[in-house]
């Protein structure tokens, strides 16, 4: 997807420094279903398998990826290692 190949890669580490907007990337409800299943699904391949992931996600600036475990998903964010949060509603697709 072109997507991906616009999208800068950051460290996790790097997250907290970023301003997220509140509005929702996606704003087809089938689109934040598939999300929302597709984050789940990568948890529990983090949880079980120790599997990384990208997680492509846009802040105020612009398009962002990062390589990483996801650990837990709630209803508003998703939560990576050392505690780092991704709000749910920024986030655009999970490969």
């Amino acid at each position: 997807m072109v997507l991906s190949t616009l999208a800068q890669k950051i460290e996790k580490e790097q997250i907290k420094f970023l301003k997220f907007p509140k509005k929702d990337v996606l704003s087809k409800k089938m689109d934040q279903l598939n999300r929302l299943i597709e984050l789940n699904r990568a948890m529990l391949l983090g949880n079980l398998e120790r599997e990384k992931v990208n997680i492509i996600f846009a802040d105020e600036n612009g398009y962002k990826k990062v390589e990483t475990t996801i650990w837990g998903v709630t209803d508003k964010s998703v939560i990576l290692k050392q505690s780092m949060l991704i709000p749910l509603q920024r986030i655009i697709r999970i490969q």
